[in-house]
């Protein structure tokens, strides 16, 4: 199989997360790492085979494909959209903006564009399989649905200023898990949250708690859960309960041994983190990429299903604020 040239934009958590994924894919070459970090970019690149360079150089090479998206999440944007003028195909982590109002005037732009949203959750196999069970009728005519999302720890005080808060990067997967599984748009949000992980958080503008209850027309209910903090692993669950039964996706184990004693049943602890627990759906996002950079397949997830969520989040924002729903 050819290698398809790609750049990685961001050598930062994810830039690591997906650049490591690209460095090693078969059907992919990781040629450049641009980061405005002279270190950081450095230290990609040699950890991946590529060479640093600037932005304009990649955007100006002819041999070179697609990009990887990874930057600051204040940047996404301005470069998703330097890449589609240079005719490049993109891949590009969530959210596309923290500003819904520059999203939407931005939208023209990427009308036909190979654009690729980094929803990651869809490719699990895990989340895949049940609904495709949803889609196939086994519980009948889906009801209400339930989404864990609970962080192991939380993350360094420095990261939150930036982060866009809860609902908009951690909140954020769960609302468009909701979108794909419902099969219908939400039309009421109704979200509490509260800082009860850590006072710093709080302080800074943030929360680290939430409960989240999405409606649709039809009357289905979604209750999302999120915290910081859980204390025993990155615990992700999801519930589908229809007419006819449930169908449900639990947490996943490093392994599957049990032992008992007198003092009951002990197991593996559930996985630690992101990168472990969805590595196989980072994976499967990536060959996805490689199929829409080779002109098999058209984006999976796109530019409206990043506005879709980002309204979502927004509609949890404004109800915290309010005490009230949100209708949309």
């Amino acid at each position: 199989m050819e290698r398809i040239e790609v750049a990685l934009i961001g050598a930062g958590r994810m830039g690591q997360v997906h650049g490591g994924h690209a460095a090693v894919h078969p059907g992919l070459r990781l040629k450049y790492v641009v980061d405005p970090r002279p270190e950081a970019a450095a230290a990609m690149a040699a950890r991946c085979g590529a060479t640093v360079a600037l932005l304009e150089q990649v955007l100006a090479d002819p041999a070179l494909a697609g990009v990887l998206v990874c930057s600051s999440t204040d940047q996404h944007l301005a470069h998703a959209q330097a890449a589609v003028r240079a005719g490049k195909a993109v891949f590009c982590e969530k959210p596309i903006d923290l500003d819904l109002d520059k999203v939407r005037r931005a939208a023209p732009e990427f009308d036909g564009a190979r654009f690729l949203l980094g929803f990651n959750r869809r490719y699990d196999p895990h989340f895949k399989a049940l609904r495709e069970r949803l889609q196939a009728g086994a519980i009948g005519r889906l009801e209400t649905l339930h989404i864990v999302n609970h962080d192991p720890a939380s993350p360094a005080p420095g990261f939150i200023p930036t982060s866009g808060g809860l609902f908009k990067d951690f909140t954020i997967h769960d609302l468009d898990m909701a979108r794909w599984l419902l099969g219908e748009e939400p039309c009421e949000v109704f979200a509490a949250a509260s800082c009860l992980v850590d006072a710093e958080i709080g302080r800074l503008g943030d929360v680290d708690t939430a409960r989240t209850l999405l409606r649709t027309a039809s009357g289905k209910l979604c209750v999302i859960s999120n915290t910081r903090r859980s204390g025993y692993g990155y615990d992700q669950r999801i519930e589908a309960c229809g007419s006819a039964g449930m169908v449900a996706a639990g947490n996943l184990a490093a392994d599957t041994v049990v032992a008992l004693d007198e003092q009951g049943a002990h197991g593996a602890p559930i996985q630690a983190d992101f990168p472990r627990r969805y590595g196989q759906a980072y994976r499967l996002q990536l060959d996805h990429f490689a199929q829409v950079l080779r002109g098999e397949a058209a984006p999976q997830v796109g530019y409206a299903d990043g506005i879709a969520a980002l309204v979502l989040a927004e509609a949890c924002q404004q109800s915290v604020r309010s005490g009230a729903p949100v209708s949309l």
